[in-house]
């Protein structure tokens, strides 16, 4: 547990002062080749954890102390420690016991008395530290109050049940690949393996208990691959005719554009700023047996991978906040500002206008983000709209009544991360 405390809490603060949390936990991999698996396991999930619910857990430590904690080493210790104790089933003795000795661990021995005092105060006063907690808007919700100010004004019905949706774990959901075997039969073997699973959209499958990727029947020889419910609504809502050429304009990793090409015959091109990530589009493709033309480009910029042909359909799957997935990522919610949202609304606009001439008349463009936010969706489509009297919004197919108001978006429940979209067809 010991070891378990200090790798943990060095992710942590490596993640709130600016970095990613996967790419910490790769780092901390790494760093620690002799984590065992479960060792590993554990990290992950009080990492996940303590970002999930973080507001909380500092709303619960300010009740805790009587001055602030002015060291973050400390504060990050006693982070995972309180997240640990209220939320895993680690014996609260051992919790204690180690985030006291890795205080020494970590050079500061002085804050052995004060975490001792923190942690089992915690036990003993834990329907008042709670109750605490409770009495602000942040450590109710676990979000930043910029976030929770915006969510409240822009979904005034169903704010609070969206905030709560963000805290939940999130489904394991899987696309089945119907060139390979339909999702009924898809179905039938899973519960041949004594899998519990459930049909959602078109072709997605829920696990009722998440298992590792490599225990997923068929998922090595491309029967499905994982996706959320909400992202595999693309392909239905775009529905290109068959033999038509499209764009996925923003492509990586891959997953919209290997679901179109399951369910069509297309010419399909790819695209994506970033040359690592359109690896990841490869190696998915290729697990499906499926192909494409693949490209590193800026949607923004398509006179430097534009051949000059117009395209049928286009998806802009753009860059965003990524506000309506933040269960699948606890971090983002602690390290966006207010500030980033007119900034990734400005880079979508941008996107927008120059994917809008590649389209040829009749073409649609299927816009969409994994954000909540209006700025980035229904307001940054209207405006585009204002500004091109050549097109128009339709009603797409497949949203399976799920698209909500404001028009196109698609909030965090059981079964969808939060999404939006926008069908444009030009006239």
């Amino acid at each position: 547990m010991l070891e378990i405390l200090r790798v943990a809490s060095g992710v942590l603060g490596q993640v709130l002062s600016g970095r990613t949390l996967d790419t910490e936990l790769a780092t901390a991999w790494r760093r620690h080749p002799r984590l065992t698996s479960h060792e590993r396991a554990v990290v992950q999930d009080v990492c996940y954890g303590t970002l999930r619910h973080l507001g909380r857990v500092d709303a619960m430590l300010d009740a805790l102390v009587q001055k602030p904690i002015t060291d973050e080493r400390l504060r990050h210790l006693l982070r995972i420690a309180v997240y640990a104790l209220e939320h895993t089933r680690i014996a609260p003795h051992a919790i204690v016991d180690h985030a006291v000795q890795a205080c020494v661990a970590f050079g500061m021995p002085a804050a052995k008395g004060l975490t001792n005092a923190v942690l089992r105060n915690l036990q003993r006063q834990k329907q008042r530290v709670s109750a605490a907690a409770a009495a602000t808007d942040v450590g109710r919700y676990s979000h930043p109050q910029w976030w929770i100010d915006r969510v409240r004004s822009e979904q005034p019905a169903r704010w609070r049940e969206m905030l709560e949706a963000d805290n939940q774990h999130p489904p394991l959901t899987l696309r089945v690949n119907r060139r390979h075997v339909s999702r009924d039969a898809y179905l039938e073997s899973l519960a041949a393996e004594r899998i519990a699973a459930r049909p959602v959209g078109a072709d997605g499958v829920v696990l009722e208990s998440p298992c590792p990727v490599d225990r997923i029947p068929g998922f090595s020889n491309g029967d499905v691959s994982v996706q959320d419910a909400s992202a595999q609504l693309a392909a239905g809502m775009l529905a290109p005719p068959q033999g038509s050429r499209v764009l996925d304009a923003c492509a990586a990793p891959g997953g919209k554009a290997a679901h179109l090409l399951e369910r069509c015959d297309i010419e399909l091109h790819a695209i994506d700023v970033d040359e690592t990530r359109l690896e990841r589009v490869r190696s998915n493709l290729s697990r499906l047996g499926l192909s494409a033309s693949i490209a590193c480009g800026d949607a923004a910029q398509p006179r430097d991978w534009w051949d000059g042909k117009p395209y049928d359909a286009i998806l802009a799957d753009v860059p965003c906040s990524a506000s309506g997935v933040v269960r699948r990522h606890p971090d983002i919610k602690w390290l966006r500002r207010p500030d980033d949202i007119p900034r990734y609304a400005a880079r979508q606009a941008d996107i927008l206008e120059a994917l809008w001439q590649l389209l040829g008349k009749d073409g649609k463009l299927l816009y969409a983000t994994c954000s909540v936010f209006q700025e980035e969706n229904s307001l940054q489509v209207a405006r585009f709209l204002e500004r091109h009297p050549d097109a128009r919004r339709i009603d797409p197919p497949g949203a399976e009544n799920l698209l909500q108001q404001p028009a196109g978006q698609i909030l965090p429940d059981a079964d969808h991360d939060g999404f939006f979209y926008a069908l444009l067809q030009r006239a």
